[in-house]
């Protein structure tokens, strides 16, 4: 199965490293200037390795990159674990901490 390739054409490399200079996330930076070694020309292998990703993560990111522009290169937020305390719960929680040891019965 070939590499999927970048069919977004609004942006090209050298607006992509541009792009990449002025950008405060630096994990997007890389992203881009992958991203931008691919339309140069480069393989994937090479494009990923001088931009310290796998391969298979370049292929990735191409695909968010052709689904969303630019701001599928963002991370996106991780679910995490779900709360073990409902709302109520901790703040009985917050209560007993502010409120510190009752001396008469915790010594």
């Amino acid at each position: 199965m070939p590499p999927p390739s970048i069919a977004r054409t609004d942006l090209t490399a050298a607006n992509l490293r541009e792009r990449a200079t002025r950008a405060k996330n630096t994990r997007m930076a890389r992203r881009m200037l992958a991203i931008a070694m691919v339309l140069d020309g480069y393989t994937r292998h090479a494009a990923a390795e001088a931009c310290a990703m796998d391969r298979q993560t370049l292929r990735d990111w191409v695909l968010r990159y052709n689904e969303d522009g630019l701001d599928g290169l963002c991370d996106r937020p991780h679910p995490g674990r779900r709360r073990s305390l409902t709302t109520e719960q901790e703040a009985e929680v917050c209560a007993w901490v502010e409120a510190g040891p009752d001396l008469a019965v915790d010594g």
